[in-house]
């Protein structure tokens, strides 16, 4: 009885082959990013004791501050929700 002849080479690949067989650690899951827009609040304005024309003068511009500082968190929100509503 004869034997058939392998090359050496092919014998040597088989290791190599076997290996892709072992099982592979699943791939970590996509993490998902949720873009949201700033929660509303409502507007606080600085409470006023004024006992002179200086001090309701000086709570004017406190109370003048107080709207812009609001006025601009609510055009930032109406940014983002436009920024995200143009996403969908």
């Amino acid at each position: 009885m004869t034997m058939k002849k392998c090359a050496p080479g092919l014998i040597a690949l088989s290791p190599l082959l076997l290996s892709a067989c072992a099982p592979m650690a699943p791939s970590p899951a996509p993490q998902l990013i949720e873009n949201t827009c700033l929660v509303i609040q409502p507007c606080r304005l600085p409470a006023v004791n004024a006992r002179s024309n200086g001090d309701l003068h000086l709570a004017l511009e406190r109370a003048e501050a107080a709207w812009g500082e609001c006025a601009a968190v609510v055009d930032t929100i109406i940014r983002c929700q436009a920024e995200v509503g143009s996403d969908e």
